[in-house]
């Protein structure tokens, strides 16, 4: 009696804790996706871990040498170094580029497919209206996006330990950039709103799919042309002739001559009458450089994650209003 009493209150639990509504229906039609991107993340982590255990050797593989037995030791290091920068490389590059697939997917099988196949709107007959589609359909993959890019950029940081230039390269590499703070978060959920933007312009999952992911990359490659100018450069002014020496951790952006009337020079002033005292024949005062030092790393990353956001919630404030104008009865 206990036992069959009991089934029943097993059963009510189980019924109150699984998953449902919008929220598991959009897991479901989409599993295939979550999948990849759980595999993708598990080797993703993988790899740091395997960095983090071969750092120590990959960096002593890259310091000074003289003949002793430590230099013999280098040897068996040069495997580490040159697995330590293929990681380097190959993980910068999968989390830079991840908004491309993203943007692809959202246009194709996120939005595109079920409004070609005429899925969703068999979904707004059933009590569910146009905007709590489009809304969950959005917010599960944003949250789950954010979520595994969050750990990835930990993961990333944490194996890269001291970020030595001479294995990890230096902060101002693009993929390197992307990929050490939050515009690795920002730009895929960029590509997510591009893409379900498409999908909602197209209405169709092979067209959506490649408009979304053209708009991932022109987004991806003007930021990269203009990055540098989302923050003011510093600069430096010395009358040696040389110029200023910036550390490596510097990124130049121009360098030139001073002249008497304060004006700025790029080209040279000696080309027309080489000599030692061309620089004071020809009116010049000192040497410029203009440059970003690597304390601008968090402004420029937190200028660049905000536009990527804004964008974000233009293409979703777009696609919401596709969607309204398209559908007014069930706003």
């Amino acid at each position: 009696m206990t036992a069959l009493a009991a089934s029943p209150t097993a059963a009510r639990l189980r019924s109150r804790f699984a998953p449902r509504g919008l929220t598991w229906s959009v897991l479901r039609l989409h599993r295939t996706a979550l999948y990849v991107g759980g595999a993708a993340l598990v080797a993703f982590a993988a790899a740091m871990v395997w960095m983090y255990v071969i750092g120590d050797d990959a960096r002593a593989s890259t310091g000074p040498c003289s003949p002793s037995a430590y230099c013999l030791n280098l040897t068996a290091s040069t495997f580490d170094d040159k697995t330590y920068r293929r990681l380097v490389s190959l993980t910068a590059e999968a989390l830079s580029y991840l908004m491309f697939p993203v943007g692809a997917w959202a246009g194709g099988a996120l939005i595109g497919r079920e409004l070609e196949s005429g899925t969703a709107r068999l979904a707004w007959t059933q009590s569910v209206t146009p905007l709590r589609w489009l809304a969950a359909k959005l917010a599960v993959p944003a949250l789950l996006l954010t979520a595994g890019t969050t750990t990835a950029v930990l993961l990333n940081v944490w194996a890269r330990q001291d970020g030595g230039p001479d294995l990890a390269l230096d902060w101002y590499f693009s993929n390197t950039f992307i990929t050490t703070g939050p515009t690795a978060v920002t730009y895929p959920l960029a590509g997510l709103a591009l893409g379900a933007l498409a999908g909602m312009v197209t209405r169709r999952a092979l067209p959506a799919a490649g408009l979304g992911f053209a708009a991932a990359l022109a987004f991806f490659n003007l930021m990269d042309w203009y990055r540098w100018n989302l923050w003011p450069t510093s600069s430096v002014t010395v009358s040696d002739p040389d110029g200023y020496q910036l550390p490596q951790t510097a990124l130049h952006m121009s360098s030139g001559y001073v002249l008497t009337s304060g004006e700025r020079s790029e080209s040279y002033p000696c080309r027309d009458m080489p000599g030692p005292g061309c620089l004071k024949e020809g009116d010049v005062t000192g040497h410029y450089t203009v440059f970003h030092p690597q304390s601008h790393h968090w402004p420029l990353q937190l200028m660049d994650a905000g536009i990527a956001l804004a964008v974000a919630a233009l293409a979703t404030a777009g696609a919401f209003w596709l969607l309204r104008r398209r559908t007014p009865s069930r706003g």
